[in-house]
């Protein structure tokens, strides 16, 4: 849904900088013609007052002012025109500068970037009064900004294992477990387990349950244990001697379950107290059994079964970490959300943890923009470099061009003023 959105977005975008662009050259035509009206306006009253001054001398002030005015207009229209373009189409030296000299601006335009934003003081300056820790504790103990952030996650997860090529990695976890399990030696492993079931009692329990476990059997399976002793007896001896055998047998075994099931201090008991501590000692100590130990080790790695699961084990970690990381419900992004949630909240209550995280923010900045700053400005004037020359000027003129028209209108209105002084000065002196 997300990405059927963007091509939506991006076009909305397009249309407001269009129109800005289409705001902006109306504005650029509006102020010309009101630049170049105040020059029609002055070359008018210059005609008309021409004719006047003759017979009446007062007309020549008006006329010097009109006639300051339109010299006025027209060198700051030269002097802006000359900016971006030949004027009238003529080539004249130092005319349509930025055309010319766009590599150089661009340059210039980088270097200038570098020098003067793109440094560790200036960078430490701006960041060091915004409070980026405070704002961002405040911003992130609010629930509904950690479930924007956790929603995001997945867009994370998603982009950084599509990244991550799978072959890689599962040869890499492969590499991993076969290591790891290489460095532990499995005879002794077993050995301290079984030195830890039986000093917490352990093994006694399972033997009770073993105990349990055979009673049951036999009691379930009592028939089938006497006629499996009428097919062995020879077919000379009675049935009621068999009876007789098998009575004494099966009571005396189960009476022996009993006795050992009953008695924590059976002989039996500490017997298997015994076996268990010697084994253990031995799968500890005795090389035979570590290497043993070892061999079947290497057996269960190299199964077909086991090379199987590590090398499916990237690929349902993977699924399983997207799956979580989009579902809202899931315990992954409930645990993330209270997570952010709480480390906002400490964050935005905790000004020594702010100081700490503005430090590191500001010197991650600054490591960041000491480090790309040249390539920064690289970019800017290559970028600058590969625009088409007329391209260039007509951008430039489109973004300052409304302001350099008042350029005009000052020169038109302080040519006329300087007029009007310098002839009455003559006036006076006359």
């Amino acid at each position: 849904m997300e990405r059927a959105r963007r091509p939506g977005m991006l076009r909305v975008v397009a249309e407001e900088l269009l129109l800005t662009d289409e705001a902006r050259a109306s504005d650029l035509r509006r102020m010309k013609v009101v630049a170049t009206s105040l020059f029609v306006l002055a070359a008018l009253v210059y005609i008309v007052t021409r004719s006047l001054e003759d017979g009446q001398p007062a007309w020549g002030y008006v006329r010097a002012t009109a006639e300051a005015a339109m010299v006025g207009a027209l060198a700051d229209w030269f002097a802006v025109t000359a900016l971006f373009k030949h004027p009238l189409g003529i080539p004249i030296p130092h005319t349509a500068i930025i055309k010319k000299r766009k590599d150089q601006i661009g340059s210039s335009l980088g270097g200038f970037v570098e020098d003067n934003f793109l440094t560790r003081s200036v960078v430490t300056e701006r960041l060091s009064d915004a409070g980026i820790a405070a704002r961002l504790g405040e911003w992130l103990s609010r629930p509904a900004n950690a479930r924007t952030v956790g929603a995001q996650s997945a867009a994370v997860v998603r982009g950084v294992t599509e990244v991550l090529q799978d072959d890689v990695i599962q040869s890499g976890l492969e590499s991993l477990i076969r290591e790891r399990a290489g460095r532990v030696h499995v005879a002794p492993l077993v050995g301290r387990a079984i030195d830890a079931a039986i000093e917490g009692g352990h093994h006694q329990s399972l033997l009770d349950s073993m105990l349990v476990g055979v009673d049951r059997f036999l009691d379930d399976n009592a028939q089938s244990f006497r006629n499996r002793l009428t097919q062995e007896s020879p077919w000379w001896v009675p049935d009621t001697i068999d009876d007789v055998v098998f009575n004494k047998l099966y009571t005396a075994v189960r009476r022996f379950l009993t006795e050992v099931a009953e008695d924590p201090n059976h002989e039996l008991r500490r017997d298997i107290d015994q076996r268990s501590a010697k084994l253990a000692q031995d799968l500890r100590t005795s090389p035979a059994l570590i290497a043993r130990g070892e061999e079947l080790k290497g057996e269960l790695l190299d199964h077909p079964e086991v090379r199987a699961w590590s090398n499916n084990l990237w690929t349902s970690m993977k699924t399983a970490l997207i799956e979580a990381a989009e579902d809202p419900g899931s315990q992954l992004r409930v645990r993330l959300e209270e997570a952010l949630v709480d480390a906002g909240t400490s964050l935005h209550r905790d000004p020594e943890l702010q100081a700490k995280v503005d430090h590191w923010i500001i010197e991650a900045v600054g490591y960041v923009a000491e480090q790309v700053r040249g390539e920064v400005a690289e970019l800017i004037a290559t970028t600058v470099q590969r625009w088409d020359s007329d391209e260039t000027a007509a951008r430039i003129e489109l973004q300052v061009g409304r302001d350099l028209q008042f350029i005009r209108i000052n020169g038109t209105l302080v040519g006329g003023l300087a007029g009007l002084v310098i002839y009455s000065l003559s006036e006076l002196v006359r």
